[in-house]
């Protein structure tokens, strides 16, 4: 069976005005899992990314690793995040997400839960999507990713991390609630191993980070 790894970015760069671009912790990030992919002599067949810059420089450092011409990258926009910037204004009635991500780190991320769980029972009409709307366009992309491959391919994909945590949600057949946590839980540059045959995906295996579990690279473990 065809094999998809779905990664999440590397770190951007939360807490500033321009969230949308990797630290350089995140570049270092997105190199290390381009030499775990290397060292196991993997080749991707199709490698496939969102449209945000996050996304897509991970993809690309990822790729300068293996040798791998970035033209290549398939740019698909449902595999982009929801807006979290919409998302916080339309819960808190349009409070600063970053002036709260200073002064409150602990304090952002439970309003941040609420108003996930908020919009996941439609009770946050102000969003540019509903969540429905926002699981279908993921499963779209992954669906358009997974098409026409070969028994014997494997794919990259690049996403973000509600994304991935809306879409392992359906996979495996778990609440809102759960596909919020699987957001809220998964390290950047972390992959999940998704087995593809003809219409269908399965989950093999979750929020992986060999490439950073290792006694120097623990402090390198993040989350943003």
């Amino acid at each position: 069976m065809a094999v998809i790894f779905l990664v999440r970015h590397a770190q951007a760069s939360f807490g500033t005005d321009d969230y949308d671009r990797l630290s350089d912790l995140g570049r270092q990030q997105s190199r290390w899992l381009g030499e775990y992919f290397a060292e196991r002599g993997t080749r991707f067949t199709r490698v496939m990314a969102g449209t945000l810059r996050r996304q897509q420089q991970t993809a690309q450092e990822l790729l300068g690793v293996l040798g791998v011409d970035p033209a290549g990258i398939l740019t698909h926009g449902g595999l982009d995040e929801y807006h979290g910037g919409a998302l916080y204004a339309a819960y808190t009635g349009g409070a600063d997400p970053v002036a709260q991500q200073k002064s409150d780190y602990r304090g952002y991320w439970q309003t941040f839960r609420a108003a996930m769980r908020a919009w996941s029972e439609d009770r946050l009409p102000q969003m540019p999507e509903t969540w429905g709307e926002f699981g279908a366009r993921v499963h779209g992309a992954l669906s358009a990713a997974a098409e026409g491959l070969g028994r014997d391919d494997v794919a990259l994909v690049v996403s973000s991390g509600g994304a991935i945590g809306r879409l392992l949600g359906e996979l495996t057949g778990a609440s809102a609630a759960a596909s919020i946590e699987f957001n809220l839980q998964y390290r950047n540059t972390g992959f999940c191993e998704l087995i593809a045959s003809p219409g269908q995906l399965r989950l093999a295996s979750f929020n992986n980070i060999p490439h950073l579990e290792r006694s120097d690279r623990r402090g390198s473990i993040t989350f943003a």
